[in-house]
Parts: C-alpha cells; structure tokens; sequence
C-alpha cells in the first residue's frame, strides 16, 4: 500500500511542488523535519513533541497539507497516524 502511494504521490507532486506547501519560504527545517516524521506510524502530537513545534501552528500546516493532498490521516481522533506522500529531502534541490 504504501509502495503504490509513493509511487502515485511522485507521480502527481514534484519535490518542488511539495517544497512550497511545507516550507513556503525556505526558512523552516522544522517543518520539512515534520513533514518527514509522518510515516504512518506517528500522531500529531507525537511529531509536535519530536520536533518542538507550536501544536496550533502545526494543526493549521497540516490541516493545508491534507487539503492539498500531501498528507493523510490515518485514523481518528487522537489516535489517528500522519501519512505523507513522500519524504523530502532536508534541503530543498536546486530548481531545474
């Protein structure tokens, strides 16, 4: 399962796109670091905890995520687990 949506995820979203829904301004590791630990086996406030980042501003990042269709929730409630597409590389690649 997770084997198809990577593949269908890269498919459909380049790194770039995907760069500019996580870290708009380039400036937040943080967030790419987030972004990164949603592998299907963490909640969100397992993520917020890791990464020591503000649970209301990343409530709002990943509620736009998974508008956009580079995040799912796994789940309900509290219990629910966090899905990326695919995992970013730290640094954003230089544009082709």
């Amino acid at each position: 399962m997770l084997a198809i949506l990577t593949t269908v995820g890269r498919s459909t979203f380049s790194v770039f796109d995907v760069f500019d829904l996580v870290d708009p301004t380039g400036k937040s590791s943080k967030q790419v670091k987030a972004f990164n630990m949603a592998d299907g086996t963490k909640t969100q406030s397992d993520i917020c905890k890791t990464v020591k980042i503000d649970p209301g501003n990343f409530s709002k990042s990943l509620n736009k995520w998974i508008q956009e269709g580079v995040m799912f929730r796994l789940g309900s409630g509290r219990d629910a687990k966090l899905l990326h597409v695919f995992p970013l590389p730290s640094k954003r690649p230089k544009d082709l």
